[in-house]
């Protein structure tokens, strides 16, 4: 795995997004990307081998398309660390009609919103899931990812190791959800993860 094609970054489950974008503005953080819906395609062989292998590939329609794998994580410095080779397409059904011509099948469909600042080098993600507000913090390395997440009040200690299909099936599993897919239009309870699985939110003091 090579510098350039690593992810680093927390996550935090939060309740005010409102306040922490409060936050970024006051600090000087410039806006990337405004609100928007992702539709994210999952895709796998009939046999799972990418999950079993702790491996993603994605397609995800926002403001651009863009086709993604992901490797198996590690946690280095309390910060996920993971392969991530992503690249702009320009036809979206035509991306996906390859994909299931290799093999690969789509096993679920997820969306959320998403607000993207930059500050100070570092990407800060502001996502709104069925299930829950989440903050995301990517950066180059664990010691400028701290720094953020200091400067925005949030603890530390809260960080979340799991990806958000991880946590939608922890949920699934507690909660006897039946839903294959994790959808605005198929259920919205932004307390289901605090409640179902006990997370405490990072900005609880805040």
């Amino acid at each position: 795995m090579n510098n350039h094609d690593q992810e680093l970054e927390i996550k935090l489950l939060v309740r005010d997004l409102e306040t922490i974008e409060d936050r970024l503005v006051a600090l000087g953080a410039k806006l990337k990307q405004a609100r928007v819906l992702e539709i994210n395609l999952r895709f796998d062989t009939t046999q799972k081998e990418l999950s079993h292998a702790y491996k993603a590939l994605r397609l995800r329609k926002d403001n651009q398309l863009r086709l993604t794998y992901k490797g198996p994580s590690e946690m280095r410095e309390g910060v996920r660390v993971r392969q991530e080779i992503e690249f702009m397409v320009s036809d979206f059904e035509a991306a996906r009609d390859f994909l299931e011509a290799l093999g690969y099948q789509v096993f679920m469909i997820y969306e959320k919103y998403r607000t993207e600042y930059d500050y100070r080098g570092v990407s800060i993600s502001l996502d709104e899931l069925p299930y829950g507000y989440f903050v995301e913090i990517e950066g180059p390395d664990p010691v400028s990812i701290h720094k953020v997440n200091q400067d925005l009040d949030l603890n530390w200690e809260c960080r979340i190791s799991e990806s958000y299909l991880m946590i939608f099936n922890q949920i699934s599993q507690k909660a006897g959800l039946t839903y294959r897919d994790l959808t605005f239009e198929l259920f919205q309870d932004r307390d289901l993860a605090e409640r179902v699985l006990r997370l405490i939110p990072a900005d609880l003091e805040a």
